[in-house]
């Protein structure tokens, strides 16, 4: 009977269980390649040449070698070989080399995408939902050629950054 925990799928302990070292160092294992996860490179088919123990990639989708049949799977080096972990929703890992999170999120991995209902700077709020469009100056009588066109730019500016509708 392998039973295994619902988030991580690590593998439990049963009472009388021989070789109970093998099972408990190999929930161990999966824990060391997940907490605080980082990977050196996502997206990528081959396995490297020369993996330190310790080291994580996330399998591209056509995986070759002693990757093959592992897509999309996170890959760690152990000093047994590789292991693989099946990725969980909301599974978040840091990109070293990109120098950015990927994300497990809708049964795919995203990369450098931030999703946040507002973002603080010491405590104080600096971007917010997005609000409503802002119509762009005309009309008047008096026109102050060099003020609409900051504004404009302006407008274009927020909407270009997504802050205000177009």
């Amino acid at each position: 009977m392998n039973e295994l925990t619902n988030r991580l799928a690590l593998p439990l302990l049963h009472v009388a269980q021989s070789h109970k070292e093998m099972v408990h160092n190999e929930a161990l294992m999966l824990i060391d390649l997940l907490l605080h996860g980082c990977v050196a490179a996502v997206g990528q088919d081959v396995p490297p040449a020369a993996a330190t123990v310790g080291q994580c990639w996330i399998v591209g989708a056509a995986p070759t070698g002693a990757w093959a049949g592992q897509a999309g799977q996170i890959a760690g080096m152990t000093e047994g070989g590789w292991r693989f972990v099946l990725p969980r929703e909301g599974m978040r890992l840091w990109w070293s080399a990109g120098e950015t999170t990927a994300e497990f999120r809708g049964g795919q991995w995203r990369y450098g995408e931030v999703r946040a209902r507002r973002i603080l700077i010491d405590g104080m709020a600096v971007v917010g939902q997005q609000q409503a469009a802002i119509a762009a100056p005309g009309g008047g009588t008096t026109r102050d050629e060099e003020a609409r066109s900051a504004v404009a730019a302006i407008l274009s500016a927020l909407r270009a950054h997504g802050l205000i509708a177009g």
